[in-house]
């Protein structure tokens, strides 16, 4: 239960609602995470801008290597709620329960190659608060595995998002 009142579909900006109709028609309702972006039409559309370029959009990365980033980010901010958003997102995108269950038990039980391992590895660091002790040699180390620079601050942008929306959850106790 929100720490705060979200509005409901009615309360919502004209074009926010365009976009959450669609959204309300398939599947009847809108997750709190939504409702609470949905508080701030300007937070709102920046948010919903970053999920198309960094989750929907073909990118770089596959959908396996956002999707366990997007795992292991919220299970390592603690967040429940999204970690569940994104098993369900997972699961649709055709990753088997197996492999999302290896992701969420840590990156040594995922079998993928020890290049993605080194990478979610990096995305972790990044993740935390003193990552502004990473180095150049951090970044080389992912370069002579072969990873591009375009991936990397692709993989380092998505840590970003999930910082961002994790905190979001985690702060308003979405999904309590």
């Amino acid at each position: 239960m929100a720490y705060i009142d979200l509005p409901e579909f009615e309360q919502m900006s004209e074009s926010v609602q365009e976009k959450a109709r669609p959204i309300l028609e398939k599947t009847g309702n809108l997750g709190e995470i939504f409702k609470l972006l949905a508080v701030d039409e300007k937070i709102y559309f920046a948010t919903d801008k970053m999920v198309q370029s960094f989750l929907l959009d073909q990118t770089y990365l596959s959908y396996d290597i956002k999707e366990a980033i997007a795992l292991l980010i919220s299970k390592e901010n603690s967040c429940k709620m999204c970690v569940g958003v994104h098993k369900n997102i997972a699961k649709m995108l055709g990753l088997s329960e197996e492999k999302i269950e290896s992701i969420l038990n840590g990156i040594d039980a995922m079998d993928v190659e020890e290049k993605e391992k080194e990478l979610l590895r990096f995305c972790i660091r990044a993740s935390q608060k003193d990552n502004y002790k990473m180095q150049k040699e951090d970044m080389e180390h992912l370069f002579a595995l072969g990873w591009s620079k375009h991936e990397v601050l692709e993989a380092v942008a998505i840590v970003g998002y999930f910082n961002y929306i994790n905190t979001l959850s985690n702060v308003f106790g979405l999904g309590e």
